[in-house]
């Protein structure tokens, strides 16, 4: 064993700001108080259910990882949001219709009390929303500064000892790093000056790292992940993550995908589609929202088969994905999936894959980890990009010289290694030679 890190105590209690408090943070939020009540269990969470062995298997040392890092309870946990739309926790859960009646009622008060501060906010960037409850200001540089305003505010009233700030609301347009993200200081004047190039979604990362805030961007759109924010949050000792939670279809890919190239099993052709009717289905129906999203998606299999090491196997398939927006469906996302593959002597072979899954319940658990892993990394003095939580998106950010690593099961080895390092543990690598000396 090597010295554990010091890590500060999880003591005190944590603020929890939403941005959107549309149908993935209602459902994260309402989960969490149904934890805490004793009425549900934290199906999905890695943080709360998953263990961790840690040294030989014939040590039979296997705690689960929140008896194993110092995480902040439940209990710790204090919800703040910001939205366009002013409805609170119930009324936007009970719109969002993710959750049953059954299960709201029992902690409708608790819901109610959670009511989302006026959003920074622009239509252009997301078309298919709008909102009143939206903050004015002379220029970005002003609403940035309004945000973090919010947080100081936001930590004062509910005594909070530490903070997390999560993006859960929309995709937006999608946008490429130009030269206003290329250091904080053009990022800075592009703000004074209302550059178009600087997104809401940018302010609200900028505030967050000012304050000394982690942050994860859980959509998409181009946001914490530009040079003038990395440098930001390196420099200030703050832990940022993203991009786009793994939710249903991707997190299938990054499932089965490493299983194909493990066989070495060659891929013709990989047809995605989906329908889905919530919030998030009404904004990707834009095309320049969808865009963003797409290269989210499509990235994925490029990057776990290698074409470029397997050119007989992946060098030239085909892959195409669709989103459609489908209004009944509501939350209940379905995705189908057609795969063409080829085996021994080119032999073709398919896999049809049709999961019927809800978005926002396999989103809430990861919001939760996100916010106890990010509140732990700061408390262990880790800064900048977390690539150890590239487990929870479906494009990790990374340092601009490294590709990212989409391969589910590598990404949760190298999270659970990353908290066996911080406690001082023996890497696992699965070796098992030693057994038989």
């Amino acid at each position: 064993m090597s010295p554990s890190k010091q890590i500060e105590s999880p003591d005190g209690r944590v603020g929890v700001l939403l941005v959107g408090l549309g149908a993935v943070a209602t459902t994260f939020v309402a989960g969490v108080e149904s934890i805490r009540r004793g009425l549900a269990k934290p199906i999905g969470s890695v943080s709360q259910m998953q263990t961790i062995r840690l040294g030989k298997r014939t040590d039979a040392r296997e705690p689960r990882i929140r008896d194993f890092v110092p995480l902040a309870d439940l209990d710790q946990l204090v919800f703040g949001a910001w939205d366009p739309i002013p409805d609170d926790a119930y009324e936007s859960a009970a719109k969002a219709s993710v959750l049953s009646s059954s299960d709201l009622e029992p902690i409708a008060d608790f819901m109610k009390s959670v009511r989302p501060m006026p959003a920074v906010f622009d239509q252009r960037y997301v078309r298919r929303l709008a909102g009143e409850n939206v903050k004015q200001g002379a220029n970005k540089r002003e609403l940035a500064e309004q945000l973090r305003e919010d947080i100081r505010r936001f930590r004062e009233d509910n005594a909070c000892d530490r903070l997390v700030m999560i993006w859960c609301a929309s995709t937006e347009v999608y946008m490429r790093e130009g030269p206003a993200h290329e250091s904080l200081d053009a990022f800075e004047k592009a703000m004074e000056a209302n550059d178009d190039a600087i997104a809401p979604s940018m302010l609200y990362a900028y505030a967050a790292i000012m304050e000394g805030v982690p942050y994860a961007n859980g959509a998409p759109n181009l946001n914490v992940d530009i040079a003038a924010l990395r440098e930001l949050a390196q420099d200030r000792g703050v832990p940022v993550a993203g991009k786009d939670f793994k939710t249903g279809q991707t997190l299938m890919k990054t499932i089965i995908a490493p299983g194909l190239k493990a066989r070495l099993l060659g891929l013709s052709g990989w047809f995605s589609t989906n329908i889905l009717g919530n919030r998030d289905g009404e904004v990707l129906d834009d095309p320049e929202s969808f865009r963003t999203k797409e290269e989210s998606k499509l990235s994925v299999l490029e990057y776990i088969l290698q074409p470029s090491l397997y050119p007989q196997l992946y060098e030239d398939f085909y892959h195409k994905v669709r989103i459609n927006y489908y209004p009944p469906r509501k939350d209940n996302k379905e995705g189908w999936d057609n795969l063409d593959i080829f085996g021994w002597l080119g032999y073709p072979m398919q896999i049809k894959i049709d999961f019927l899954c809800r978005d926002s319940i396999l989103a809430a658990p990861l919001v939760l980890d996100l916010i106890l892993f990010l509140d732990l990394a700061q408390r262990a003095g880790m800064h900048g990009i977390q690539e150890w939580l590239s487990f929870y998106f479906k494009s990790p950010m990374t340092l601009p010289s490294l590709y990212p690593e989409h391969d589910l099961f590598i990404q949760l080895m190298k999270l659970k290694n990353t908290l066996r390092f911080l406690k001082g543990e023996e890497q696992i690598t699965h070796l098992g030679l030693d057994y038989y000396d």
